[in-house]
């Protein structure tokens, strides 16, 4: 048998092939991330032996440059082993020269699967990775448009500071048509009362008349503000409200293909109270094959939000913290979900208060949530049931739902 590690780049491979004993066969080589490429390992594979089932080969999941290679060999009929980079950097760290070159890196994957102490990479079919790269670009769209309102926000606090707290939303409908109308308090002063009314009352539908003009004035006329570049600021401004109008537009276009894309899957995490379809639609895509984790903590770990446990010698860290190395995409979605389930679900509702009132800071009671709430998910898909909560025997569940009605009204 022959086990071959592959150190995935995006234009160059490097490949090392190896015996079951350990032995590197001749020199680690390159080869290109096309077709001839391709053809090239093959020919090396058949100067070690014409039965090309002797061959194992692995790989780490490095970006998306592997899935060329992984589907092309994988036509051929290879074995081939997809495993998590941080698995590798395990039998890395144990060498005492700390060398990352491509031949080393190669032999080493190739040692992984010959030791054969890894998990693998489990690949989602194209449903899921359709849904997975529409929820990451829903993600991308609304960071891009918050950051534009940051901003807006530093730039409105040089020119009108003031203007912040007029509207309860800054960003809502009426008030981004009065910033794009006249941005400085010179501009809101320049129009008249009776033309600044009229596009109060059309934007907001009627709920503000004059007397929402005439304090708008009167709020520009005692602004304190720098006036310095206001003109040229005012353009920028207008610029970022146009290109966030085209965000959200993006963003919704996405949620709608989203939400059609989700109901294929007909399962019932949008029963969790804090869960809708896009976070739903995320936090699904991000999983993937639930049956590829046997249990809850596997799930955890994925997300990144397994304590991280620092330990030298009989010293042991009191203060853990989420370990943060597994999706990013899932952690958010999931922290998301959990913000949103302490205000609208009795049992995390209680759960979190619970923790607050021992004394956990705010992040250490969400973290707490968020074990919760990916325990629920791990449990609802593999039973393929609805939300359903489970109240600790302590719990006085009438009690709480007579506070669920009260807070309600």
């Amino acid at each position: 048998m022959y086990f071959v590690g592959i150190d995935i780049a995006k234009k160059t491979h490097q490949a090392a092939i190896t015996t079951d004993e350990g032995k590197l066969i001749g020199k680690s080589f390159k080869f290109s991330n096309t077709i001839d490429g391709f053809n090239l390992l093959l020919e090396k594979f058949s100067s070690v032996t014409t039965d090309l089932s002797q061959f194992e080969i692995g790989m780490e999941a490095t970006g998306h440059y592997w899935l060329n290679l992984y589907t092309w060999l994988s036509d051929k009929n290879f074995k081939i082993h997809v495993i998590n980079p941080l698995q590798s950097d395990a039998l890395r760290n144990l060498y005492i020269r700390k060398t990352k070159t491509d031949s080393v890196d190669s032999k080493i994957i190739a040692d992984v699967i010959r030791i054969g102490q890894y998990s693998e990479t489990q690949l989602a079919d194209d449903k899921i990775i359709s849904l997975r790269d529409l929820s990451r670009q829903r993600f991308y769209l609304v960071d891009m448009a918050s950051d534009l309102k940051r901003k807006i926000i530093a730039m409105m606090d040089r020119v009108f500071p003031e203007y912040q707290d007029f509207f309860s939303d800054m960003f809502g409908k009426t008030s981004v048509q009065v910033m794009k109308e006249c941005t400085s308090p010179e501009q809101i002063l320049e129009i008249p009362t009776e033309k600044l009314t009229q596009l109060l009352k059309k934007s907001s539908r009627g709920r503000f008349s004059e007397t929402k003009a005439k304090e708008l004035k009167k709020l520009a006329s005692n602004s304190f503000a720098a006036m310095l570049s206001s003109d040229m600021t005012s353009l920028l401004i207008r610029q970022m409200l146009e290109q966030i109008e085209l965000l959200e537009k993006q963003i919704s276009d996405i949620e709608e293909i989203i939400a059609s894309q989700f109901e294929q899957f007909n399962t019932k995490l949008a029963t969790i109270p804090g869960i809708g379809t896009t976070l739903g639609a995320a936090i699904l895509s991000e999983i993937g094959d639930i049956n590829r984790f046997e249990q809850p903590k596997q799930l955890i770990a994925f997300a990144g939000m397994d304590p991280s446990v620092k330990q030298s010698g009989n010293f042991v860290g009191t203060e853990s913290h989420m370990s943060k190395r597994g999706s990013p995409y899932l952690r958010r979605a999931i922290w998301l979900a959990g913000v949103v389930s302490v205000s609208h679900d009795s049992l995390f509702k209680y759960l979190f208060q619970q923790k607050m009132s021992s004394g956990k800071s705010y992040s250490q009671a969400m973290g707490y949530i968020c074990h919760k709430l990916l325990n629920t998910i791990f449990a609802m898909l593999k039973s393929g049931e609805e939300y359903k909560p489970v109240y600790p025997p302590s719990i006085d569940v009438s009690k709480l739902a007579d506070e669920a009605i009260n807070s309600q009204s």
